[in-house]
């Protein structure tokens, strides 16, 4: 809790040497725990009109609670049993600290509780290319050819089955070119022609029938219905198809094959974000294919900033670079500078982990790409956003109770990071972040960073479906999405389990991004 006007701040740090939690059968009302748990509550209590930092042991939630996004469910209160004599001793660290700003502040707390929590590496259970080679069978098993575009189906699947379905999404929970572009340069290098064939026929589909009029991809498309007649564009999803593009025709470029009508629609679609660019830098969140607002917030600005630098550095226009300098320019004077990192999802109004990545990675990119005090100030810029985007990653292990399956597997949390105050549940979206990260620690001397890259490293694949152990995921390769860690519900199963239906195409471009550490570096030589 941060007080702009005293500059104030004050953090509760819960101490605990054996976490434990327990399944309850009633999750409202008053209930009596029927064995031990760890776990209990922090808030904030403005009910007397003074903001106060509230917290206790066991877990009380009033006078509701939140149990998925935009759904409020009755109040209940905990009571641990306790045997005549028995006593049960609770620790609390409690810590006030002085910040000039609350970006400080929360850079002071996030050192505090790292040092404090020292969270350290799991054991590496899986090297990179045994990791790629296991969610090579996504990419086999999700490709769907049925269609004017082909595509590894990524939306609405069962965890139960994981059969295809009839949603294509170029970006977000799709990622659909980014993984062809995986599925080329793995069955390559692999001698594996079957996928590289399925990663080129995706790609050739989308040249043929991926784009609008106006010059850009389509975002998502329902074959149900068939091609849409009314698009909605966003510039996050547009600009996570052309930096998959970018990759791709460097990559071929390398391999001595050139595609000439590729390069074409690239400039358009480069060219179309130029004209669309406000005078501030910023971009509408989505707009129609006139390019004329539908919705002008500019929370997902910092997604457009590493697809213009990369568009500058594959064709040598100047004018990709300067969009890409003004959109940080916004990004500086209205994310960064007020610590609002807002809504850069689809699906989200709100604060959100990925607004903080995005903010990242935007400034990592200029910051690559220029030198003397220009540099600095953007290594500067992305120092503290990145931050905010370490503090949505855990540092300690959320306990589970046997019968929960994360539980029985023994599912250790920490590296792993929760996703928005909107959607509460974790997950493994990093793409490029942990390889800033790291890159921070050397720059700018936060050796945390480096510390805290070993920990996510370690531990994001730990959910792989293998044939030895689906982690109740119907087929290898399918990481999940939506893993539950609190008794917040996405919509089926509650802690402990995942959600039934999930999104893995993201997630599979997550990790893959996690363990090629280098691809970023290569293109921006």
């Amino acid at each position: 809790m941060y007080s702009t006007t005293t500059g104030s701040g004050w953090s509760v740090l819960r101490v605990e040497k054996d976490a434990a939690d327990v399944q309850t059968q009633l999750t409202q009302g008053e209930i009596i725990l029927p064995s031990n748990t760890t776990i209990g509550y922090l808030g904030f209590d403005n009910e007397m009109g003074k903001a106060k930092l509230t917290f206790g042991y066991p877990y009380v939630e009033t006078p509701r609670r939140y149990i998925r996004k935009l759904t409020l469910a009755p109040s209940v209160t905990s009571f641990v049993k306790l045997k005549a004599g028995e006593e049960k001793t609770l620790t609390w660290r409690i810590r006030q600290t002085k910040a000039a700003s609350y970006g400080d502040f929360v850079s002071s707390m996030w050192q505090y509780s790292f040092d404090k929590m020292q969270p350290e590496p799991l054991k590496q259970q899986m090297s990179a290319e045994e990791v790629k080679a296991q969610l090579c069978n996504y990419f086999r098993e999700s490709y769907v050819a049925d269609f004017p575009l082909k595509y590894n189906s990524s939306l609405t699947l069962l965890t139960n089955d994981c059969k295809p379905a009839r949603e294509m999404q170029i970006g977000f929970c799709g990622r659909v070119l980014l993984n062809a572009f995986n599925e080329i340069e793995w069955g390559e290098a692999h001698g594996d022609n079957n996928l590289k064939q399925m990663g080129e026929s995706i790609i050739e589909s989308f040249k043929q029938n991926g784009f609008t009029p106006a010059g850009y991809f389509y975002d998502f498309v329902n074959f149900n219905e068939g091609m849409p007649k009314n698009v909605v564009h966003s510039i996050r999803q547009q600009s996570e198809a052309v930096y998959a593009i970018l990759h791709y025709l460097k990559y071929e470029r390398q391999h001595g094959r050139q595609h000439k009508d590729w390069e074409k629609k690239m400039r358009t679609l480069l060219d179309n974000l130029i004209a669309i660019q406000k005078p501030d830098g910023s971009f509408a969140r989505k707009y129609s294919d006139d390019g004329t607002d539908i919705d002008a917030s500019g929370g997902s600005t910092p997604s457009a900033t590493s697809t213009l630098v990369m568009g500058w550095k594959y064709f040598g226009d100047k004018r990709y670079l300067a969009a890409a300098k003004r959109t940080v320019d916004y990004v500086e004077k209205n994310i960064i500078s007020n610590s609002d990192y807002f809504s850069s999802t689809l699906d989200a109004n709100c604060e959100d982990k990925e607004a903080a990545i995005a903010a990242v990675t935007s400034t990592y990119y200029l910051a690559m790409v220029t030198k003397g005090k220009e540099r600095a100030h953007y290594i500067d810029l992305c120092r503290q956003a990145a931050y905010f985007a370490m503090s949505w990653y855990y540092t300690w292990d959320v306990p589970f109770a046997k019968g929960q399956m994360l539980g029985d597997v023994g599912f250790r949390l920490r590296g792993w990071s929760n996703v928005s105050v909107e959607n509460n549940h974790i997950d493994v979206f990093v793409f490029e972040l942990p390889h800033i990260v790291k890159w921070l620690s050397t720059v700018t001397g936060e050796k945390r960073f480096a510390k805290m890259y070993d920990v996510i490293y370690s531990s994001l694949c730990q959910l792989m479906p293998t044939n030895e152990h689906h982690f109740d995921i119907a087929k290898p390769g399918y990481y999940p999405e939506v893993v539950q860690h609190t008794t917040w519900d996405y919509g089926r199963n509650g802690k402990g389990f995942y959600n039934n239906l999930f999104a893995p195409g993201w997630t599979v471009a997550s990790l893959w991004e996690l363990y090629t550490p280098e691809r970023t570096v290569n293109f921006l030589k």
